[in-house]
């Protein structure tokens, strides 16, 4: 009996030494800084009509959990998929590929793909290909957001062709410049801000949830993978979408860095409905 005491002692002492000396990659939040658990955050999300997971570009925790939660929810719900990262332009390349019509040498030639594709995004993309879901590229062609930006507004965009125009949102769109979003980006810019650089950010949102809202189904759940500045603090793509599909019951990720991942800061607090912290030491995919 005091063999079996020791023994269970010296397990509780690895197993709390163990714990100990953990250093957590990342931690879950709600909005207002309570901590939850990767179980938690997939039911909940599971219910959504649209989920928006904000990224970090660069950071591979923010990659591998898309990838994760694609495969966790895609057992919950009929999925739909759809990404910043492609351009409205491409939807037929993309379509062509999902669909083995081309392989992937024929999407990069097609396509204009992101320098970290491959690492970053097409494990996303094959997700979807295995299991026959349909993937949207919901972003403007970029010459067109540029347009906006270098050439005078939302006024660079009536000169386009009906098929060009198909690849926008339906104009004009919805605009509130002293949305806090905005406003903070022209606050960050400085003496380099605009007007018109705002119109060119807008007019990107405006037209991602314009596409999910044109490509969402009914009892489906559409999880868009974007740049977290474009759905903080249910602005944005998440403003413009309440816009089109007003009963849409949609949910917010938003990824953040701190040196410490234990509390959340009160900076982050509010920035989404769940809050996914990453140790700042964390490597970058690019």
């Amino acid at each position: 009996m005091k063999r079996l005491s020791l023994l269970v002692a010296i397990a509780i002492l690895i197993v709390s030494s163990a714990l100990s000396q953990q250093k957590p990659a990342y931690k879950i939040y709600h909005q207002k800084g309570r901590k939850t658990a990767y179980k938690k955050l997939v039911r909940k999300i599971s219910k959504a009509d649209v989920v928006f997971f904000g990224e970090l570009h660069n950071d591979p925790i923010s990659h591998w959990l898309q990838l994760e939660l694609s495969k966790d929810l895609a057992e919950e719900r009929d999925l739909l998929m759809g990404a910043e990262m492609f351009e409205a332009d491409n939807q037929e390349a993309l379509d062509r590929y999902l669909t083995g019509k081309i392989d992937q040498n024929g999407l990069d030639s097609l396509a204009r793909l992101w320098p970290n594709y491959k690492t970053d995004y097409a494990p996303l993309v094959e997700f979807a290909k295995e299991n026959s879901i349909r993937f949207i590229a919901t972003n403007i062609p970029r010459r067109y957001a540029s347009a906006v930006y270098k050439r005078g507004g939302f006024g660079a965009l009536d000169s386009l062709s009906a098929q060009e125009k198909s690849w926008i949102a339906p104009l004009p769109i919805p605009f509130d410049p002293q949305l806090p979003g905005y406003q903070n980006m022209l606050e960050m810019m400085g003496d380099h801000g605009s007007m018109d650089m705002v119109k060119a950010q807008a007019i990107k949102d405006a037209t991602m949830a314009h596409f999910i809202s044109k490509n969402y189904l009914p009892e489906h759940l559409f999880f868009h993978f974007n740049g977290a500045y474009h759905s903080n603090n249910h602005e944005g793509i998440y403003w413009y979408l309440k816009k089109y599909r007003p009963q849409l019951d949609l949910i917010t990720i938003s990824m953040v860095v701190q040196k410490d991942v234990k509390t959340l800061e009160e900076n982050h607090k509010g920035l989404a409905d769940f809050i996914i912290c990453v140790d700042e030491n964390m490597t970058k995919t690019y």
